[in-house]
């Protein structure tokens, strides 16, 4: 991971291709969900954080804003290889300084159950009742940024 890359990109962008693959990869095909399914209706008005080395995109996030004070975090994904060694935390911290740069206080996000604590020990605290997306149980999550 010593090339490794942090930008923000769009639509147009070279990389976005490589995010949308490692999206359904990770996020859509284990839960049997198809490939047209990885994509937003409200992508082109979000923020795309990759991670990537040689031309290979190994981790994403997303941040939908909402209002001028907040939004949404979403499509957090890192190459299997990767999970659980940083790479998912650099990403949101990233993330949450870039959004601080741009005024925002506020975070929420849809956390699948079992990635609870990962966001948790990120500063994240969970709010609402448990609920059903995508077929599997979710938690709110919100964080002061």
């Amino acid at each position: 991971m010593n090339d490794l890359r942090f930008d923000f990109i769009d639509a147009r962008h070279p990389l976005y291709a490589g995010e949308l693959e490692l999206r359904f990869r990770v996020l859509r095909e284990p839960l049997g969900h198809a490939r047209e399914d990885v994509k937003f209706p409200f992508e082109d008005d979000s923020l795309h954080l990759v991670a990537h080395a040689n031309g290979d995109v190994l981790g994403c996030v997303l941040f939908h804003p909402e209002d001028a004070h907040g939004g949404r975090l979403f499509q957090m994904a890192v190459s299997p290889s990767l999970q659980k060694k940083g790479l998912g935390a650099k990403l949101v911290r990233a993330l949450e300084e870039e959004l601080r740069t741009r005024g925002f206080r506020h975070v929420h996000l849809h956390a699948r159950t079992p990635v609870v604590p990962f966001y948790a020990r990120l500063g994240y605290t969970l709010y609402g009742e448990p609920y059903e997306e995508v077929g599997i149980p979710h938690r709110n999550m919100q964080r002061d940024i």
